[in-house]
């Protein structure tokens, strides 16, 4: 069952929430460096920081999950934005490491919770024939955070430095309000809600088989996402000596690229059916590699970064819907989201594990082997799912 209207105000709440999100976790990738040396601290100590926020995001979607699934989609939703609005500006502020280490864990905890909430909230509200396509894009939240951050760090950060590129992380607040006066609740979580902690609790107890299964799905994408975004900024500025603006330019470019991948693939899957276009991406991918880890010049530098992410956030951009599918209505709040999340901590260590061996074999080694390997296990994952595409919420068991 999708509902007849309202589903653009929910997709739009959810890919602005995904936006603000995905663009205070980039701000530290963009601005390792220099946090780093404030704080006298490595690449590697700096990396923990986002790794920590990686770790932390399970606990966001554990007790958002709940809440979604419990008392509906919009409430928690508005005061998981407003939660991480306000850490977010307190990591502009934060004195020494050990508080910036605090706050970004702080953070992971608002960032696991959003996904799950927003991502089921829009899903069953939107029509079936058109999942998948707005799967693709709300899911590029991710990388429009990626590109606004990159855009803010282009034309502010030397000027400013990096702590007023947080405080514009205060933004999720008035998205809460949006979400307030235009976004209705869902009729599916009305039909099929729980009326009881009790039931909802047996519902996901049952469930466990296909929690394991999402958990160890996302980990695989979540490796492939992570380990071609997070070190990147220090890959050009360690292997090509990029400065700021190169930095920037590049990251945009490839973020361009994640955009359009994303919702082509997930309107591709519509079509074609979600696993089917997952390992299509990967697949490409993984062909990709050669160009974006050893480009030979700068034109094929910027073609490697742009096909990379096309087709690495292309495979993402089924990942609202698929999950979304596969998931029972009654613990539509809760299982994806956690699923996801608890793919995220186990995938987390990735970029720390590439940083600390890239002095030893070189920033371009350490992220091609990392590429390669992940990638293929991202597509036998998918393989050795099933799916149930264009499923109606709220009309079958």
């Amino acid at each position: 069952m999708a509902e007849a209207g309202g589903h653009w105000s929910a997709v739009t709440a959810g890919y602005l929430g995904w936006t603000l999100d995905a663009f205070d976790f980039f701000l530290v990738s963009l601005c390792l460096t220099d946090i780093g040396r404030e704080f006298h601290k490595s690449d590697a100590e700096m990396i923990f920081t986002m790794t920590v926020t990686l770790a932390f995001r399970p606990v966001g979607a554990f007790l958002f999950g709940l809440l979604a699934d419990r008392y509906g989609r919009r409430l928690p939703l508005m005061l998981d934005l407003v939660f991480y609005s306000v850490v977010e500006v307190l990591s502009g502020l934060a004195p020494n490491y050990a508080t910036f280490l605090l706050l970004r864990a702080l953070f992971g905890i608002g960032m696991g919770g959003e996904w799950g909430i927003g991502a089921s909230l829009a899903m069953e509200k939107v029509p079936p024939r058109l999942r998948g396509v707005l799967s693709g894009f709300l899911q590029q939240g991710y990388a429009t955070g990626n590109l606004l951050a990159t855009v803010c760090y282009f034309l502010l950060f030397r000027r400013f430095g990096w702590r007023p590129l947080f405080f514009i992380g205060g933004l999720p607040a008035l998205l809460a309000l949006f979400v307030r006066w235009h976004v209705k609740e869902s009729e599916v979580w009305q039909k099929t809600r729980k009326e009881s902690w009790a039931g909802l609790r047996r519902e996901i107890l049952s469930n466990w088989k296909l929690f394991l299964y999402l958990a160890m799905f996302m980990m695989t994408m979540n490796l492939a996402s992570h380990g071609t975004q997070d070190l990147y900024p220090t890959f050009l500025k360690r292997q090509w000596n990029f400065g700021v603006t190169q930095r920037a330019v590049l990251n945009g470019v490839s973020m361009v690229g994640a955009i359009l991948g994303g919702t082509l693939t997930g309107w591709l899957s519509d079509r074609w059916g979600r696993r089917r276009a997952i390992i299509a991406a990967l697949v490409g991918a993984t062909m990709a590699i050669p160009l974006w880890a050893y480009a030979p010049s700068l034109p094929l530098l910027f073609a490697g970064a742009f096909l990379i992410q096309f087709l690495v956030q292309g495979a993402w951009g089924v990942i609202p819907a698929h999950l979304s599918e596969l998931s029972p209505d009654a613990v539509r709040g809760f299982l994806p989201g956690f699923g996801y999340q608890v793919g995220v901590l186990l995938s987390s260590p990735v970029a720390y594990v590439e940083a600390s061996i890239a002095p030893h074999i070189g920033y371009a080694n350490a992220m091609a082997g990392t590429a390669a390997t992940v990638f293929l296990l991202a597509a036998v994952a998918a393989w050795l799912g099933h799916e149930r595409r264009a499923v109606r919420f709220g009309e079958t068991g």
